[in-house]
């Protein structure tokens, strides 16, 4: 699909209250369908935060929040993406789902875990980086601290990408970060690049929110502040070849020099 709309919810997150958390996201998700959206956004952990001395019995209400985004993204023909904690082989994973009209078309475990908050020691870390092709293109995923490291955004707009999903917990003391690396990773990938952030508070860390749609040329086409609050935007996904015809720097790449 050539143009599209895109949402955003930025929303708080009771942390190990599945049933809220998800009667929010579907009624925001529903308001953002009904104003045209196509794809919609959720935060990262959006359906039960990050209760460490939960996940284990929070991992089990997964497969039932995912079988009720699949049904609302079938009855209202959407995209929907965000990160909830999984169970594989025995460790747990936050990982990213892309559901496409009624079926999952990608999962993504998070690459780099954020050690500094001791993320590392409850989440087993992903291994490969995920493209997926949807109905609406093909869309890479990043969580939070994936943001850091060019060389992930990199690798999947190698495999083809032209838009990148970001969901995210990142806090408000380092929201110029946030901010000024979306639109880094746009514009020296000439992708279009979703930032879903949480916003509130959970104990004494305060979550940013300013949740972003930014354009392959770097142009903020949605902006959120720090409260809970819906983003939608017109995507126009010809812009990305447009930019890397003016702007050919994926094909003039020299891999040899950079080892």
């Amino acid at each position: 699909m050539r143009r599209f709309k895109a949402g955003i919810v930025q929303m708080d997150i009771c942390s190990g209250d599945v049933k809220k958390n998800l009667a929010v996201a579907q009624r925001r998700i529903a308001a953002l369908s009904d104003r045209g959206a196509r794809l919609v956004l959720l935060p990262e952990m959006w359906s039960t935060g990050f209760s460490y001395d939960r996940l284990e019995s929070l991992c089990a209400t997964t497969p039932g929040v995912l079988e009720a985004l699949l049904r609302l993204s079938e009855d209202r023909a959407l995209t929907i993406i965000g990160s909830m904690p999984e169970r594989q082989s025995g460790h747990i994973y936050n990982t990213a789902y892309i559901v496409d009209r009624g079926a999952v078309a990608a999962r993504y475990s998070k690459v780099h875990l954020f050690s500094p908050t001791g993320e590392d020691r409850f989440f087993r870390a992903g291994a490969k980086a995920v493209m997926a092709n949807t109905t609406l293109g093909p869309i890479g995923l990043m969580i939070c601290y994936d943001l850091r490291f060019p060389e992930l955004c990199r690798t999947v707009v190698l495999r083809g990408a032209h838009m990148v999903a970001v969901v995210a917990q990142w806090p408000q003391a380092r929201i110029g970060h946030w901010d000024a690396l979306l639109r880094a990773r746009a514009v020296e990938n000439l992708v279009f690049v979703f930032g879903a952030n949480r916003c509130g508070r959970d104990g004494e860390l305060v979550f940013g929110g300013h949740s972003r749609i930014v354009s392959p040329w770097g142009v903020v086409l949605a902006r959120g502040r720090g409260r809970p609050e819906s983003l939608l935007a017109s995507i126009d996904i010809t812009l990305v070849r447009d930019a890397r015809r003016q702007i050919p720097c994926l094909k003039e790449r020299v891999p040899e020099a950079y080892d």
